[in-house]
């Protein structure tokens, strides 16, 4: 992967963004993508909008509008109350796993900077054999930051401070990395670079693009929602990750046979614009790029449902980056998917002309 490129991911995703506090991250995108668009806004729910014109058609026509979007947020927690003994309690920003909390160390992103935490546990010699096999509930969790008492910790904390994992980016072996946040930080890596590389080409595509780094995806797409009301697109891409199924314990007739470091998924179901889909597969196979297939017969759950059913509909298609560990803060995934990933949808807006095309037949 480019040096500048590989920077910018281990920068994004070392920015704290919890859902509802994503511009930590937001700015770390702004920053990168600024040189490579005509046009950089961000709207009162914290969307960020790149824009890149095309080349025009005649008078009194306008070009196709084509979307690419992955979220900047990551799941998290927000601390709710704060006792008499200054231990700080949560409750979980999106789909966290309480088996994973205890014993972690994090950080309580408070006005002042980065406060460091960790969430205690009772030790194992003092539980019953009943609560070994229990999975303690959120609000019997707490983190202690190391106050003596309520007062002090009030001096630091503030109730609805958001609070991430410690997570550094590690190398693994091969392209393979892990860290907190690659969902779906990895779509907005992707998204970012197709910017770059759109840019770089010097040449004027057949279609005005937006790639778009959205909010609060993780409870509910609600950024997802609101950035393609604002663009309104004729076509959207949306760029997420999903489950590999190539460690031991899960189960790939849940999810197909998805490997890490054989190229990004195309989901295929109700969701995604059967020409659209059609095109990405297509330009797969002359871009000599490899990828792999998903089934999704129902909503999809990612920004890519909200989107096909904006305003009047919009043709959509899903690209999924394969990802181990979801939702921990070791999720691991192949550097070279994320580039093939966006050389794949670069590659398909070349190929785009016209919004009809997409239209059923």
């Amino acid at each position: 992967m480019r040096k500048e490129s590989l920077k910018f991911l281990e920068q994004l995703l070392d920015a704290p963004s919890p859902s509802g506090y994503e511009q930590p991250a937001q700015r770390v995108f702004r920053s990168y993508v600024a040189p490579f668009c005509d046009e950089l806004t961000t709207d009162v729910m914290g969307n960020v909008f790149g824009y890149i014109s095309g080349k025009g058609i005649g008078k009194g026509k306008s070009l196709p509008r084509v979307m690419i979007v992955g979220h900047t947020d990551e799941i998290g927690l927000q601390i709710k109350y704060i006792d008499d003994h200054g231990f700080l309690y949560f409750a979980a920003v999106g789909g966290v796993d309480a088996h994973l909390t205890p014993g972690k160390r994090v950080a309580v992103h408070t006005a002042n900077g980065a406060l460091p935490g960790v969430i205690g546990k009772k030790p194992i010699h003092l539980m019953d054999t009943k609560d070994r096999e229990t999975v303690v509930k959120f609000e019997a969790q707490y983190i202690d930051i190391g106050a003596v008492d309520k007062k002090e910790a009030q001096k630091l904390v503030r109730v609805g401070d958001a609070v991430t994992f410690e997570s550094s980016f590690t190398r693994l072996q091969g392209d393979r990395v892990a860290s907190r946040g690659f969902d779906d930080k990895a779509g907005c890596f992707v998204v970012a670079e197709v910017l770059r590389l759109v840019a770089a080409s010097g040449k004027k595509l057949a279609i005005d693009l937006y790639g778009v780094s959205s909010v609060q995806e993780e409870i509910g797409l609600r950024g997802g929602t609101t950035s393609c009301y604002t663009v309104s697109p004729d076509v959207g891409i949306c760029v997420e990750v999903d489950f590999a199924t190539d460690q031991p314990d899960v189960e790939k007739k849940h999810n197909g046979e998805v490997a890490l470091g054989k190229g990004p998924i195309l989901a295929r179901g109700a969701n995604i614009n059967p020409h659209l889909f059609e095109l990405l597969a297509a330009t797969a196979g002359k871009e000599k790029i490899a990828i792999q297939h998903t089934a999704t017969p129902r909503a999809t759950g990612t920004d890519a449902n909200v989107m096909q059913i904006s305003r009047g509909g919009v043709a959509t298609a899903l690209v999924k980056i394969p990802l181990r560990y979801m939702h921990t803060p070791i999720e691991t995934l192949s550097l070279a998917d994320l580039e093939d990933a966006a050389k794949l949808i670069v590659a398909t807006l070349g190929r785009i002309s016209s919004r009809e095309e997409f239209i059923p037949q």
